[in-house]
């Protein structure tokens, strides 16, 4: 302990950490997959967790208690930049915080959240950790009241003092006991000397023979210390995940609460329980949002625009004024300001629409960027392609970008008029303001101005079809 003492005496701010519990498999979620990694919400439990951790402390200062599939959990969030210690094997709460006594030795407090309850908001983390600072006691819990407490730990008060006396799990709890409504959340503060002091106190005496946290109340009473709990008003937050149907609740929840948000910005959504919008989503004043459109990961829409029903719109930027028709779908895909995208337009990875652009029915891009007022308006591919402004794609176009081993890239100009069903073969450039003549098949550059044709000549032979329904009789 010579170094928290060391490092607590040269500063005089308390050095706080969060400890996140995600190292559990969820054996009743029914899953291969560590249980931390299913989402709700559009973003894992875990990264929930520490989005609302990493607005009361640095990431630094947050490390994630990793067990199972460890480094599949390590690898899901390592861009939040929180820290990892490994329990191995998991042998429950009390003893993932064993395992972390190493990585926590610097630090005066450690706040223990799980990493199965997304809903947990920093405010509330806040304010156990100011209660806990303010207080000074060796543990504090966070609790709330419950109308149905079934199923749930109580807390014990003792008198007027409001110590925690005990945390009774309910098959333990006396007929009294069990009226009481203030329930322990999971959630914990606790000051690092004490609790470290005494953590090896812990008993296994239970039937999953594991180390609980929630026993560290008794043992710190046995040795004379304080405990402390403060209630959260919002019971929602403590939630956790333990079942697919309380997984559903909590991405319901979240959904709802999403498009309450957003609505009270103005947005308007009509039938918002037919809509799966992600919490990273954003979405300007006086957009429209039809029945049962997607919104996901980190879209970003902009003012006064019009998503209709069946769209689905994941890691996209979309400007003002859009008009995005019915059963577009879009991945990570860039759309300035007024354009018009659908009815079924598909827009893949590296898709920019340029403002005032038209992107029609049946139309796929790819690694596209399509120029101002430029338009494609009908049953076209166009991949790899840079294509300027005021250029008409007739319908059935396609840029063949592919030859079986690389891909190759098509440059439309400014002002280019391609005509229906062309085919342009990559690595093909089509000079400022030339047309290409419908159904032909363009395998050379075209110069500015030029009229390219590349079709066989029409041969009619009169009376052909006639004499050939008379040799079938």
């Amino acid at each position: 302990m010579r170094q928290s003492k060391t490092h607590a005496s040269s500063s005089t701010k308390p050095r706080v950490a969060i400890a996140i519990m995600a190292a559990g498999k969820g054996t009743r979620l029914q899953s291969k997959h560590p249980k931390v990694l299913n989402e709700v919400g559009g973003k894992s439990l875990l990264a929930h967790v520490i989005a609302a951790a990493q607005q009361v402390v640095a990431p630094q200062n947050i490390f994630a208690i990793i067990g199972y599939q460890a480094e599949r959990v390590r690898s899901a969030v390592k861009d939040t930049g929180v820290q990892f210690v490994v329990q191995e094997p998991q042998r429950g709460t009390g003893h993932a915080i064993m395992c972390a006594r190493r990585a926590l030795a610097g630090y005066d407090h450690v706040i223990v959240l799980s990493g199965d309850a997304p809903l947990i908001t920093p405010a509330t983390i806040a304010k156990l950790r100011d209660f806990h600072l303010q207080h000074k006691p060796a543990m504090t819990i966070l609790s709330t009241e419950l109308p149905d407490p079934t199923g749930y730990g109580r807390l014990i008060r003792k008198g007027k003092s409001g110590e925690v006396q005990a945390v009774v799990e309910e098959k333990s709890c006396t007929p009294a006991q069990r009226k009481l409504r203030e329930i322990n959340s999971g959630f914990y503060a606790f000051a690092v000397q004490p609790l470290f002091a005494h953590i090896e106190n812990l008993k296994t005496d239970n039937p999953h023979a594991e180390y609980y946290l929630t026993d560290m109340a008794e043992v710190l009473r046995k040795a004379r210390q304080k405990v402390l709990a403060v209630k959260t008003e919002s019971p929602a937050e403590i939630l956790g995940s333990n079942t697919r149907e309380e997984l559903v609740g909590l991405d319901r929840k979240m959904r709802r609460d999403k498009c309450t948000q957003l609505m009270a910005s103005g947005v308007t959504i009509f039938f918002p329980e037919t809509c799966v919008i992600d919490a990273d989503v954003e979405v300007g004043a006086d957009t429209i949002v039809e029945p049962f459109v997607q919104l996901l990961g980190r879209t970003r829409v902009g003012s006064d625009c019009r998503i209709r029903s069946y769209s689905v719109i994941q890691n996209s930027e979309i400007g003002d004024g859009v008009l995005v028709r019915p059963g577009c779908v879009l991945d990570e895909a860039q759309v300035a300001n007024r354009a018009s995208l659908g009815p079924y337009a598909h827009l893949r990875p590296g898709s920019e629409i340029g403002e005032d652009a038209h992107v029609g029915n049946f139309v796929e891009t790819k690694k596209t960027r399509l120029g101002r007022g430029s338009k494609a308006n009908h049953l076209t591919y166009l991949g790899d392609a840079q294509i300027g402004e005021g250029v008409n794609i007739g319908a059935g176009t396609i840029t063949c970008n592919y030859d079986g081993v690389n891909k190759h890239k098509t440059i439309i100009e400014d002002q280019v008029f391609v005509g229906s069903d062309a085919t342009l073969v990559a690595p093909v450039k089509l000079g400022k303001g030339s047309y290409v003549g419908a159904a032909s098949c363009i395998t050379e550059d075209v110069p500015a101005d030029s009229l390219a044709l590349a079709r066989s000549k029409q041969i009619v032979k009169e009376g052909w079809a006639k004499q050939k329904r008379a040799a079938k009789k």
